[in-house]
């Protein structure tokens, strides 16, 4: 197998990549990106772009990281042992129980601030990380605010559902009421 290198003779095989790949929107952002610095002949802009991976697929992925990474405030570029992008630890990270669900906040240096989910219905649930791809807050409070009405929307949409298995209806009950005790003690702290 030949190894991988982006050089100013590689416009074929990018053209071969993207004629293959059903390519999201960045990845043929960033093809572009590369195919202006093959037509530029910029080699120190070939070297970057290689620098993230060993494939275009690697290339794509990991820069798209990077550069979400970037929007937190988080700069450093590194790497797993299987060459993909590290992933930047929130700052001031939060995990925050209701009964069987969790809210995870976090910010990064720049002060933008995410949350993820790990939801409990009954049998059934939702997981995610807080990662870079989250929803971007200016603040703590915007990020808790949207991450409880992101719990009791889900928490409410499957209240009476007849799948008493993955829906355990006191698992729904406890949980909204566990929110709604959450938002009475923060009105509660804004009057101090």
């Amino acid at each position: 197998m030949e190894k991988f290198a982006l050089t100013l003779q590689s416009q074929a095989a990018i053209d071969s990549y993207i004629s293959d790949g059903h390519l999201m929107p960045y990845e043929k952002a960033i093809m572009a990106e590369i195919v202006t610095a093959i037509a530029a002949g910029d080699i120190e802009q070939l070297d970057y772009f290689a620098s993230f991976g060993e494939s275009f697929r690697k290339i794509t992925m990991n820069l798209n990281e990077h550069r979400r990474a970037l929007e937190f405030g988080f700069t450093d570029i590194a790497f797993n042992e299987y060459g993909w992008f590290s992933s930047p630890k929130f700052l001031d990270r939060e995990d925050i129980q209701l009964e069987q669900s969790e809210i995870r906040i976090g910010h990064g240096p720049n002060g933008i601030w995410a949350y993820a989910l790990r939801l409990t219905f009954g049998t059934a649930g939702s997981s995610g990380p807080l990662c870079v791809f989250c929803k971007k807050y200016p603040d703590r409070d915007a990020s808790l605010n949207a991450a409880l009405a992101d719990v009791k929307a889900q928490m409410t949409k499957y209240l009476g559902d007849t799948d008493t298995t993955n829906y355990k209806q006191d698992v729904l009950r406890k949980t909204l009421k566990a929110i709604a005790a959450m938002e009475v003690s923060k009105v509660q702290l804004s009057l101090f």
